[in-house]
C-alpha cells in the first residue's frame, strides 16, 4: 500500500509516525510552506516538515503555495498513491485531487459536529463533555464527506494542547484501522440537520473580561492556551488558572478577593478564580505575587 500524506502541525506528526511505523509506504509527504515566526520573522518549517527532515526518513516534501494548479495535480498522480491521508493540512482539496484516490482526513471533532478550523476549541468553549476524532472520506465542501470511523476522548478540565494530543493519538489508531480494512468498511452519511460549524480562531478572540462569569473565562483560558491566550484589556495575560467557584454572584466584580501563597483569588461577575501566573506586554512570565507587589496592588483592588 501507497499513499500519499498531507498535514501541517504536531497533530499531523503523530499519525505520520505511527503510519510510518507499519507496512505502509508514505511516498510523498505534503505540507505548508515555511512561514515567518515570532518578532523577527523567522521562517519556520510547519511541524511535520521539522520532524521529518530530524528523523531523516528518505521521504520527499512538497510544499506547494496552492493546490490549485495542474502543477499539484500532477505531482500528487505521478506517486500512484492508494489513498491520500489528510490531517491538519490547512487547505481545501480541489476535486482534481479528490479524484486522484480515496482521500481520508482525520478531523478533530466527532462529526457532523464542528465542522471546520476550531473543533476542539468550540467543544470547551460549549462544555461538551466528549469531543473525538473522525475518519471521513472527503469529498467536496468543508468536512461533510462519509464516516469511515471514530474514536470518542473525554474533555474533563483539559486545556486544549492536552486534548491535542490524546487526539492525535486516537486519530493515529483509527487512521491505521481504516487504511488496513478501508474495503470492508461501509461508510455512514452524515446529517447535515445536525452539523455545527466553528470558526478560525484570531487573537482577539482571547480578551476576557472579569464581568464574565468565572466559568467562561475558565473555558476560554482551557481553549486559548498557548494561543492566543487570554488577556484582559490592559494587554496583561492571564498565565496560570483554576476554577474556584461558579455560582456565587459577587457584589463587586474584578478584585482581590484573597491573597493566598502562591496565587491571589479573584472575583468574577459570578463565581471567582485563583491566578498563579501572569504576563504585562513585551515582559516575560512572572507569578502574579510578583506582579502584584511591584503594581503595590492589595486585597480590594483590581488587576486593570
Amino acid at each position: 500500500m501507497k499513499i500519499v500524506f498531507m498535514g501541517t502541525p504536531d497533530y499531523a506528526t503523530t499519525i505520520l509516525q505511527e503510519i510510518l511505523n507499519s507496512d505502509i509506504e508514505v511516498s510523498l509527504l505534503i505540507t505548508q510552506p515555511d512561514k515567518p515566526v515570532g518578532r523577527k520573522q523567522t521562517l519556520t518549517p510547519p511541524h511535520v516538515k521539522r520532524w521529518l527532515k530530524e528523523s531523516r526518513k528518505n521521504i520527499e516534501i512538497y510544499q506547494p503555495s496552492t493546490l490549485k494548479s495542474s502543477d499539484a495535480t500532477a505531482k500528487i498522480s505521478s506517486y500512484k498513491p492508494d489513498y491520500i491521508v489528510v490531517a491538519a493540512y490547512g487547505k481545501i482539496l480541489p476535486k482534481e485531487i479528490l479524484d486522484i484516490a480515496p482521500c481520508i482526513n482525520l478531523h478533530a471533532s466527532l462529526l457532523p459536529k464542528y465542522r471546520g478550523a476550531s473543533p476542539i476549541q468550540s467543544a470547551i468553549l460549549n462544555g461538551e463533555n466528549f469531543t473525538g476524532v473522525t475518519a471521513m472520506l472527503m469529498e467536496e465542501g468543508l468536512d461533510c464527506g462519509d464516516i469511515l470511523a471514530f474514536r470518542y476522548v473525554k474533555i474533563e478540565q483539559k486545556r486544549v494542547d492536552e486534548l491535542f494530543d490524546e487526539l492525535s493519538k486516537a486519530a493515529a489508531n483509527i487512521t491505521l484501522h481504516v487504511l488496513k480494512n478501508f474495503n470492508q468498511i461501509k461508510p455512514i452519511k452524515q446529517v447535515d440537520a445536525d452539523a455545527t460549524h466553528c470558526i478560525k480562531i484570531k487573537k482577539d478572540n482571547g480578551l476576557v473580561s472579569f464581568e464574565e462569569n468565572a466559568s467562561d473565562i475558565y473555558k476560554k483560558y482551557r481553549a486559548y492556551t498557548p494561543w492566543p491566550g487570554i488577556f484582559l484589556k490592559n494587554g496583561l495575560k492571564l498565565k496560570e488558572l483554576k476554577l474556584l467557584d461558579d455560582s456565587v454572584k459577587n457584589d463587586k466584580i474584578g478584585i482581590i478577593s484573597k491573597i493566598n501563597k502562591n496565587s491571589i483569588t479573584l472575583t468574577c461577575l459570578k463565581g471567582s478564580l485563583e491566578i498563579a501566573k501572569v504576563q504585562a506586554p513585551s515582559k516575560k512570565e512572572i507569578s502574579i505575587l510578583d506582579y502584584i507587589r511591584g503594581k503595590r496592588l492589595e486585597i480590594g483592588n483590581t488587576l486593570l
